[in-house]
């Protein structure tokens, strides 16, 4: 694998903080963006990427490229991409495992896939393809979900393991996605979180759900939920010391408050990690890591 090195304890970089992270320069340790905001030729926003990124550690985390679709891949999209990529040299580059559009049409939403052979040998193929044609591996990140096909044949935890195992890339494990599709669908979290093969993961992902009685909905609208946390803590201690980012992207606070979160993220790492080698339990340390707040 392409060495994905630990970053620490980021946030998503949005235009409301732009003028903060500029002017302040805070303590965060890296920040990611959306790629498809960027993928231009100049402007505002990519000046103002370039500044940030001459200070802090960047990764692209992209919502486009549609890697489980029928539609043959977008080479524009990826020579776009991989231009970005040239000018920014980020960290590494992600997307998710689910596809976006059919038929040239663009949904603006994050799709669930069949979990299939049929499915699995397609989605290896294009990440193959894609990774190729950026000239190094990528993340794929396990998306929400509200429905499930019934003739899907293996668990969504198998699926993006085979997926991470025979297209030789990386998994960007978004617990609180865990959480929530978990709750949808009525599976262990904990036994997703067990199952995912621990080489391939280099990146875990936070963030708030809006729970709407009889599903969940992942809104990124809130602050992480305390069931969130403790599976996080059950994930590091799993995974070890993994590169943690903050999503926020609906009603969101001041900068303050969100790299709040992402320090609680490092605690939480620290008073696992700790713990190792005691009888406490992951939510044990998670309380530990509050008490230290």
């Amino acid at each position: 694998m392409h060495p994905f090195p630990f970053l620490g304890f980021g946030v998503g970089l949005r235009p409301a903080h732009y003028t903060h992270v500029l002017e302040s320069h805070p303590p965060v340790d890296w920040f990611e963006v959306i790629s498809e905001n960027f993928m231009v030729a100049g402007g505002r926003p990519l000046h103002t990427l370039e500044r940030v990124r001459a200070r802090y550690p960047i990764v692209l985390h992209g919502v486009s490229l549609s890697i489980g679709s029928t539609d043959p891949l977008s080479r524009d999209y990826l020579r776009r991409l991989a231009d970005l990529a040239r000018r920014i040299e980020p960290a590494w580059i992600s997307d998710h495992l689910c596809w976006t559009g059919v038929g040239g049409h663009n949904a603006h939403d994050l799709l669930p896939l069949p979990y299939t052979e049929e499915a699995l040998a397609h989605v290896v193929n294009r990440v193959r393809q894609v990774q190729d044609c950026l000239g190094r591996h990528i993340l794929l990140e396990n998306a929400s979900t509200y429905l499930e096909f019934q003739h899907s044949v293996l668990p969504e935890w198998e699926f993006l393991s085979a997926v991470a195992e025979r297209a030789d890339c990386g998994i960007l494990l978004d617990v609180n996605n865990i959480f929530v599709s978990a709750f949808n669908h009525g599976f262990s979290a904990e036994a997703y979180v067990r199952a995912v093969p621990k080489e391939r993961v280099h990146q875990f992902h936070l963030a708030g759900y809006s729970d709407k009685g009889r599903f969940l909905h992942d809104t990124h609208d809130h602050r992480v939920a305390d069931a969130v946390w403790n599976l996080y803590a059950l994930a590091v201690q799993r995974f070890g010391k993994i590169s943690t980012l903050i999503e926020w992207d609906d009603r969101i606070p001041p900068f303050t408050d969100l790299h709040a979160e992402a320090r609680r993220a490092q605690r939480i790492t620290e008073a696992v990690l700790d713990a190792r080698t005691s009888p406490r339990t992951h939510s044990a340390a998670v309380l530990d890591a509050d008490h230290r707040a």
